[in-house]
């Protein structure tokens, strides 16, 4: 009987070894990040395109035959630089024959001036002499003006394209014979939603990439167009850009990056420290050397970052890694913490 009990205490104590209590997680190690008021930049995305901020496609007034070619093709010209000009010796010989008829005119007035003082010619007379004169005198204007139109002179400064005549060449007024364009500074055209036209006023700054270069470039908003296009539902914008290097060509194509609004107290936390579920969102906050869930209101995201609008608040401590094992009230310990200063 002694012998039989003793077994029966031995298989009790040794059943009680074999159900270990669980004592769950001793802790965890996990890298953290301590939240501060920053900078965010609420910029709106738009496509746009760069344009001259003159151009002009250069056509004869009239019809004529090109007798001399006064540009070089891609060369820089100045308002009133003769281009093209065109046959105008008949204009000419005309324009000198009348200075003859005129000269002929004036010296008959002159005699007649005497002959006025002494009665000796009628008054109708002289006048007509006098009205000889400026019928003239009108007809060389006229021509001078013909002569004026035989030459194709430039309309600002800028860049002129390539040319389409020859010396020779029979040109109408259909004639396409180069352009014209400026390109310093350029016009940058993209459009907005309509809900941010009180937004953005005349003198904001917008920034643009273009493709085959790295470098982000800035112009200035200078016209809104007052209306919005009744089937996009957007608003033409047109910003001046600096182009003194000539890097920058028209035509091309352009991201333009936009400032909506500038937030100088935004917190923004690490995208990986959000923990997504179901109904809302999460971050594992430490308070008191333990990790606690506190459920946030994302609002704008960058490529690194997420903007927290409730939930957090300046000099909370956010883990960064290690959310997956995070349960509220376990113990953490923190291997490497960085401030989230402002930029």
């Amino acid at each position: 009987m002694a012998a039989w009990l003793l077994l029966a205490a031995a298989g009790c104590h040794s059943g009680k070894e074999k159900k270990p209590k669980d004592k769950g997680p001793q802790g965890l190690r996990a890298e953290a990040v301590v939240v501060q008021p920053t900078t965010l930049d609420a910029v709106y995305e738009s496509s746009g395109n760069l344009l001259a901020n003159e151009a002009i496609n250069v056509y004869p007034e009239v019809s004529g035959r090109i007798t001399a070619i006064h540009f070089r093709e891609g060369a820089p010209v100045h308002k009133g630089d003769l281009l093209i000009q065109l046959y105008d010796g008949d204009i000419r010989a005309q324009i000198q024959k009348l200075k003859v008829q005129r000269q002929l005119q004036v010296i008959t007035k002159e005699r007649q001036d005497e002959l006025l003082a002494i009665n000796g010619i009628s008054k109708q007379e002289y006048d007509n002499t006098v009205a000889q004169i400026a019928s003239i005198d009108a007809d060389v204007e006229y021509n001078e003006a013909l002569l004026r139109r035989l030459q194709i002179k430039a309309s600002f400064d800028g860049i002129i394209g390539l040319r389409n005549v020859s010396v020779g060449a029979v040109v109408t007024p259909t004639t396409l014979v180069t352009i014209i364009q400026q390109v310093n500074p350029l016009k940058l055209d993209f459009p907005i939603p309509e809900q941010y036209k009180g937004v953005i006023r005349t003198g904001n700054v917008v920034r643009f990439t273009v493709t085959g270069s790295r470098d982000t470039m800035s112009g200035q908003i200078v016209a809104i167009q007052p209306g919005a296009d009744a089937t996009t539902r957007t608003i033409m914008m047109r910003a001046l850009v600096p182009n003194a290097a000539n890097k920058l060509v028209p035509g091309a194509f352009a991201n333009v990056y936009l400032t909506l609004d500038r937030n100088s107290g935004a917190i923004m936390v690490p995208s990986q420290s959000i923990i997504p579920t179901t109904r809302d969102k999460k971050v594992a906050v430490l308070r008191g050397g333990k990790a606690e869930l506190v459920t946030v209101t994302t609002g704008m995201r960058e490529v690194e970052d997420v903007e927290i609008l409730h939930g957090l608040t300046p000099g909370d401590t956010v883990l960064t890694t290690g959310i997956m094992q995070v349960k509220p009230g376990v113990e953490v310990k923190v291997t490497k913490i960085k401030q989230n200063t402002a930029r």
